[in-house]
């Protein structure tokens, strides 16, 4: 049996400038997905919820709505043969779904890395990011940057640089993204996360935005060609410093700039509110908007959880860098 395990992540600083070639600090979860591969006698699929299906022609891959789509979609993108390739995949996740987590793009990756590790293929990580990038992407129809790819992948807390990247480039035209790993440097982050509760696609969060980008929009191009990567510039140095009250401040710039463009929603903007009555100095998306996840800066944890429960918070985790996507044999 084949094992593939990967990571949530959530953006500390920057997102989402990783959709325009921007820059931005991100850092893993603890929570992974998960895919196994077991020889068997026709090509399988199965996720944790019970859904099952048999791969046993191209027509098959075809999505139906369910918690099957993603792994079908990756083995479009392989470009595997079910008169050929015999295997029963099984996937299951820790990461709150449709979350802006990034547990879409964590179960592509245990799902691409369990299936290559089948069929024998080694890649190099910056490879294995565009490659299961370039799924969600044109198999999949996802409207995306590259931040969760590079995540899920690499693992840890990270500055990430996407400078001549974006998907509105081709991609054999964009160079790998620099990953500079911080966690070694960095102590444990004062921050804890969230879920408003409010289920959202990612894809469909950022394509307004996008479009407004794309349209050169003077408003959305100031902010997400200058002024947000630049907080993610200055929020390393903060993290390597232990300078909390500037990352603070950097999450709440961060914030409103998502505001000013209609890319936060009424569920994240309450709890953002609730968090910073209640003991947290800096609060901001996690990720893609109208929905998903708050993250908070907190050195009072306790109250500020407490208060977020009250509130009607869903699940609280806590962000701790975590492994690479990793894959073994048992």
């Amino acid at each position: 049996m084949i094992v593939a395990t990967a990571p949530g992540r959530c953006g500390v600083l920057g997102n989402p400038t990783d959709m325009y070639g921007g820059s931005v600090v991100s850092c893993s979860l603890q929570e992974r997905a998960r895919c196994e591969v077991h020889p068997a006698d026709a090509l399988i699929v199965e996720a944790d919820n019970g859904e099952r299906q048999e791969i046993t022609s191209a027509a098959d891959f075809a999505p139906r709505g369910d918690r099957l789509d993603l792994a079908k979609a990756v083995l479009k993108g392989l470009e595997i043969d079910p008169a050929k390739h015999h295997f029963h995949l099984k996937t299951s996740t820790e990461i709150p779904m449709q979350a802006g987590l990034a547990g879409s793009t964590a179960l592509v990756a245990a799902v691409f890395g369990a299936v290559t590790a089948q069929l024998g293929q080694k890649r190099h990580r910056h490879a294995i990011a565009e490659a299961i990038r370039r799924i969600e992407y044109e198999v999949m129809g996802v409207v995306c940057g590259f931040q969760d790819q590079y995540m899920t992948v690499f693992g840890g807390l990270n500055y990430m640089d996407f400078r001549g990247k974006g998907s509105h480039l081709a991609p054999d035209e964009q160079p790998f993204a620099t990953v500079e790993p911080l966690a070694d440097a960095v102590p444990p982050l004062p921050m804890i996360l969230a879920h408003t509760g409010v289920k959202h696609h990612s894809g469909a969060a950022h394509k307004p935005v996008r479009q407004r980008w794309l349209e050169g929009d003077p408003v959305v191009r100031e902010a997400y060609d200058v002024l947000v990567p630049g907080l993610a510039r200055k929020g390393k140095a903060a993290l390597l410093t232990g300078d909390w009250e500037t990352v603070a401040d950097l999450m709440n710039q961060n914030q409103k700039v998502a505001q000013d463009l209609g890319a936060s929603g009424e569920a994240v903007d309450r709890l953002i509110d609730v968090a910073v009555r209640n003991g947290a100095i800096g609060a901001k998306l996690a990720g893609a908007g109208q929905g998903g996840t708050v993250l908070a800066l907190t050195f009072e944890p306790e109250r500020t959880i407490q208060a977020l429960k009250e509130a009607g918070a869903g699940r609280i985790l806590v962000p701790r860098p975590g492994p690479v996507l990793t894959i073994t044999t048992e």
